[in-house]
């Protein structure tokens, strides 16, 4: 089929790998604008765009879609259909109308739960056991649109939003290829999204990622895994801001804040029960697990987190 990818971070680069191995012709590829970083000011391009240029292919780069050159540039595609994974952009529906079958979007979570920005964070911090991938038809709506092929994938006691990315994005991978082929064939089924158990998972701000003490342990626990690698779990110690990587829960009790342990691992009392901190990372410096953290940030059993 003939389609327009649309997509930028690294979730979203094997589902454009995966449809040009499939022998879908790729019209143009759209992706977020470079954003310079830097002293340089050096543009940094996204993973998709990146892939993008590897692969040779026509890359799009608008910073909005609602300007009349964009979509004319778009309509002029004639696309069969438009493959959406992350793109960052909100489509207007003169776009979304554009190709002869539609939008479809690869969202990685199972609809209605967890609509929007940040699904694979909000379902760990919020201490889901199952999450997905599902293919859905884009509607003018967030997220609502029906759903066309769904994948599920457990989450595990230790996953954190990283290792839970790693394992949706070669789901998402395999079901774009599968949900052309059909709907090459005229069989995708569209079921409607429930109306029951609709969630939103807004984009994490640099406040919610502060660590609360007098929280239970296990919603700690899914705070902190929730937000590692980034933007990172944190709290204060010795006048300094910490990040929390990778935690589980542990045995014991105290005030929250206060450490009682620090072999091995960094145990601090929550508002109910205990976390264990098992890798950690100084500002400016390399994440490390706790062994070699406590080697050069000394803690000891009394000292308090806030």
């Amino acid at each position: 089929m003939r389609l327009a990818f649309m997509g930028t971070p690294a979730f979203a680069a094997p589902v454009l790998s995966e449809l040009v191995a499939a022998g879908h012709e790729v019209a143009a590829v759209y992706s977020r604008a470079p954003k310079p970083s830097g002293r340089g000011h050096k543009l940094n391009l996204s993973p998709v765009h990146q892939l993008a240029e590897e692969l040779r292919l026509d890359v799009r780069t608008p910073r909005t879609f609602k300007a009349p050159e964009t979509l004319d540039a778009f309509r002029a595609l004639d696309l069969d259909v438009a493959i959406v994974v992350a793109y960052g952009l909100i489509l207007p529906q003169a776009a979304l109308d554009a190709p002869r079958h539609g939008c479809l979007n690869l969202h990685a979570s199972l609809l209605p739960r967890w609509r929007g920005a940040a699904p694979i964070q909000r379902a760990i911090m919020a201490g889901d056991k199952i999450t997905g991938v599902q293919v859905m038809r884009m509607e003018a709506g967030l997220d609502t649109g029906p759903v066309l092929l769904s994948e599920s994938v457990e989450i595990a006691n230790n996953d954190t939003a990283g290792t839970l990315h790693d394992k949706l994005a070669p789901v998402a991978a395999g079901l774009a290829p599968r949900a052309l082929a059909a709907l090459e064939r005229g069989a995708l089924v569209e079921t409607p999204q429930s109306e029951d158990g609709v969630t939103y998972a807004d984009k994490v701000s640099p406040d919610e990622a502060k660590i609360d003490w007098t929280r239970p342990a296990a919603a700690i626990d899914c705070h902190i895994r929730g937000l590692s690698p980034f933007p990172g779990a944190w709290f204060e110690a010795k006048g300094e801001r910490v990040k929390a990587l990778m935690s589980s829960v542990a045995e014991g009790a105290g005030e929250p804040g206060d450490i009682l342990g620090a072999d091995g691992g960094v145990t601090v009392a929550c508002g109910d029960g205990a976390v264990s901190l098992s890798a950690l990372q100084r500002a400016g410096k390399r994440a490390q697990d706790a062994e070699t953290f406590l080697r050069g940030f000394a803690l000891a059993p009394g000292d308090r987190l806030s």
